[in-house]
Parts: C-alpha cells; sequence; structure tokens
C-alpha cells in the first residue's frame, strides 16, 4: 500500500536505511546531551533541581508546539527538504549556546535548547513513519530498532565526548564539591565551565550544517502513501483512529519515564556526591542498546511487537520498586553487573535507574507501527500527534523535580508506576481498539 517513488524500478531500503540511520544518530546525540547539560547547568546557573529539569522541557515541549506546524511543512515540502529544514534549524539553535554561555542567562539557554527541539520535531516527524512505511508492517518494530541502536548508540557517547570537551580538566566536578569551594573560587569556576561550551557547540552547529548540505544532494526517495480503503470518508478526521490516539497518550508517557531515566540519573548522582556526575546518562543509554539488541534477536522470530511493549512495560514497574527500595551505600548490583569491566560503579539506587533503560528501549519502536496501521494518508498527521506525545518528556520530569524536592529522590521514583501501567494497557487492549464506539 506504500513505495518509494523513482522511476518505475523497485526500490532497495538500503539507501533510506543509511541515510535515516545517520539522522537518528544525530537525533540521539543531541538529545541525549540534555542529561549532561542539566546537572552543568544546575552548577553554571545556580538553579535548583526543578529549575534545572526545565532543560529538558525547553527542548520537548517544542514538540507539542511544532508537532502540527511541521507536518504541514512535512506535507508541503516531502520528506527529504523537511529533513534538511529541520537540521538547519538545529544548527541554529546550537549557535545560540555562544551567547548563552557568556552571559548565563538560563532563559537564553532555554530558547536555544527549544529552537533546537523545533528542528528536532520536523525531523522525527519525516523520519518515523518513513522507516514504518519502507517495509512489510510486521517487521517495522525490527527497523526502528535499528535506528533506535544508533539513537542510544548516540546518546551513550554524548554525554562523555561533552565531559570530555566541556569540563575538561573538571571532569570530576559536581554540584556537592562546587558548594564546598570558598565563594570566589565558586564563580571563577563556574566560569570557566560556562566558557567550555563555546567551541563544541560551535562545531555542533558546523556539523548539522554540513549534514544538511549532503543530505539536500542525496538520492533519498520520496515516500508515496495510499488512502486506506477502509477509511470511512475523504474528509474523516485523524482523530477517528483510536489506536492513534491511545498510542499518543502511551508515548506521552514513555517519553516522561524515558527522560527521567536518562536526566535525572546524573543530578541524582550528583546529589549523592558521585564523580563525573554527567556522564552518568550513558549508562541510561548502555542498557537501551542492550535493549534494541534484544529486539533485533526476538521480533519478529519469537515476540510479537505488542508482547515486547508488554514485556517492557512489566519489566520497568519492578525496577520502579527496586530504585524506590534499594541502597545508596551498597554498590553490589553494578559491581556484579559491569564492575568486573573496569567501568564505574554506582549505588545500587542509580544503578536500577540505569536499568530502566533496558525496559523502556522497545516501547518507542513497539507503539510506532501499531498506532499508524491503518492510517493511510493520514499518516503525516498520524505521526504529527504521536510526536506531540514527546509532550510527556517535557511535563512529566518535572513533575518528578517537584515530588524529589518535597519527598527525596529516591522516593519521587515512584511516579513512574502509573505511566508503565498505561503501556502496559496500550500493549495488552489499546493498541486493538479500531472504534469509539
Amino acid at each position: 500500500m506504500q513505495s518509494l517513488v523513482e522511476d518505475t524500478k523497485p526500490q532497495s531500503s538500503l539507501l533510506p536505511m543509511i541515510i535515516i540511520g545517520g539522522l537518528f544518530f544525530i537525533f540521539g546525540f543531541v538529545t541525549w546531551l540534555n542529561g549532561a547539560l542539566i546537572p552543568f547547568l544546575q552548577i553554571v546557573c545556580e538553579l535548583t533541581e526543578t529549575q534545572a529539569l526545565f532543560v529538558a522541557s525547553a527542548f520537548y515541549i517544542a514538540f507539542v508546539v511544532m508537532a502540527l506546524p511541521m507536518a504541514w511543512v512535512l506535507e508541503r515540502t516531502g520528506y527529504k527538504h523537511a529533513m534538511v529544514l529541520g537540521l538547519l534549524i538545529m544548527a541554529a539553535g546550537s549557535l545560540l549556546f555562544i551567547p548563552a554561555a557568556y552571559s548565563r542567562e538560563f532563559s537564553v539557554f532555554l530558547l536555544a535548547q527549544f529552537i533546537v527541539g523545533t528542528g528536532l520535531t520536523i525531523l522525527q516527524t519525516a523520519s518515523n513513519p518513513y522507516i514504518v512505511k519502507i517495509g512489510p508492517q510486521e517487521t517495522a518494530a525490527v527497523r526502528i530498532s535499528i535506528m533506535g541502536l544508533l539513537n542510544k548508540g548516540a546518546g551513550f557517547v554524548a554525554p562523555i565526548i561533552f565531559t570530555a570537551l566541556v569540563l575538561g580538566d573538571l571532569s570530576g566536578v559536581s554540584a556537592k564539591s562546587i558548594a564546598a569551594l570558598p565563594e570566589a573560587e565558586q564563580l571563577a569556576q563556574i566560569e570557566q565551565l560556562a566558557a567550555g561550551l563555546v567551541q563544541p557547540y560551535i562545531g555542533l552547529a558546523v556539523a548539522l550544517s554540513v549534514l544538511a548540505f549532503f543530505l539536500k544532494l542525496s538520492s533519498l526517495p520520496e515516500l508515496q502513501l495510499e488512502d486506506n480503503p477502509n477509511e470511512q470518508s475523504p474528509s474523516s478526521s485523524v482523530l477517528q483512529f483510536p489506536q492513534l490516539i491511545l498510542g499518543v497518550v502511551t508515548l506521552f508517557f514513555y517519553v516522561g519515564v524515558e527522560v527521567i531515566a536518562g536526566d535525572t540519573i546524573g543530578l541524582f548522582g550528583s546529589q549523592l556526591g558521585i564523580e563525573n556526575a554527567t556522564s552518568l546518562t550513558s549508562f541510561t543509554m548502555a542498557f537501551m542498546v542492550l535493549g534494541y539488541l534484544s529486539g533485533l534477536v526476538l521480533i519478529p522470530r519469537f515476540l510479537r511487537q505488542d508482547q515486547a511493549l508488554l514485556g517492557s512495560a512489566v519489566l520497568g514497574i519492578i525496577l520502579c520498586f527496586a530504585v524506590v527500595f534499594s541502597s545508596n551505600e551498597n554498590a553490589g548490583i553494578s559491581t556484579f553487573l559491569w564492575g568486573w569491566t573496569g567501568f564505574q560503579t554506582l549505588p545500587n539506587t542509580v544503578a536500577f535507574v540505569a536499568l530502566l533503560g533496558f525496559a523502556n528501549a522497545l516501547v518507542w519502536p513497539a507503539v510506532w507501527p501499531l498506532a499508524l496501521d491503518g492510517l493511510g494518508r493520514h499518516t503525516a498527521k498520524g505521526s504529527a500527534l504521536l510526536i506531540m506525545g514527546i509532550a510527556g518528556g517535557a511535563i512529566i520530569p518535572v513533575i518528578y523535580g517537584k515530588t524529589s524536592e518535597h519527598f527525596g529522590p529516591q522516593e519521587a521514583y515512584w511516579m513512574l508506576v502509573p505511566c508503565y501501567l498505561f503501556i502496559l494497557f496500550y500493549a495488552t487492549r489499546g493498541h486493538k481498539i479500531r472504534s469509539w464506539k
């Protein structure tokens, strides 16, 4: 029911997979820089925990505000040109980090985050349905899992590169260590930290612009979607599809828990005095990569997409209990799982937060094909609505921040349980609903 248009010859999906795979690497690198930026800007701009989490909110709220406008752009420019535009918008947002760093104005950082998020919105709106629709429906989760490997692989290296390039000799810094310094030394160290942002973000802006240029010149074929023959009428609304709307809500909760697992681990670790707290997101990303690899092996040979989603939800609930009831003093879990490799060991509570990455890995690739099934020509708008579900990354972490300030960071992870319960509902029943009646 869908095809890639280029003359009359059958199109291989290999070239699109390679090009879109490169874009997913960029998505991951830029998105999971937030995990390093949040504890970093908490120090540089002298923020509370809740204020620091607005770094993620400004980024993810762009997906709500700009998703439908970007769908309009996508329908008029086509998938390829929309992706080029998205890369250029992200480059512009990266350049805005330069005046933000020199002024240390938190509002300028938030504006830069929003612009980068806007560019990423159009890239996500175009690339996710592209990957879903270039092959058989039953293997869509596998294709998205391959993209996820690149995305989360980039997320693994991004905090490490950030820590090395931006912090330099101050790589062991944390909110706790800064607070212990005399006031004059605090200010000098904070200014040194802020200045370290400039060169890396200039490099990021240049890299994004070069990628946009080469994507413009590439032979990426356009995606043409035919109407769904079972559609009620040509004028019917995209809101008629329950599997889509419930999928949007599922992604809202999923992105919220994904961002909490990836972006609060650094804050949590910084409060506990763990060295290199800005790089802790890499642990969560490493487990997400392992989760995606599991998906490649298991789907669809041994598990259907909805079964993988069910398993993810159940594991997420179990790990939430483990986070809340585990010890901040004992590092037995990380010692057993990876201590023998020489990597840094972590308190059990922090290790279980990292393990949430494994539980979260297959939710995104499973929800997209289930939610877009049967949408036909409504696919672009359906994709935009699913992208709007990313608003969970703007709202749920702030709720976590407020809960953390009142009850403590460890106890605040209780709030993830209702999110996983809704994912469980979508896996068992929600994705099967085809009528609101």
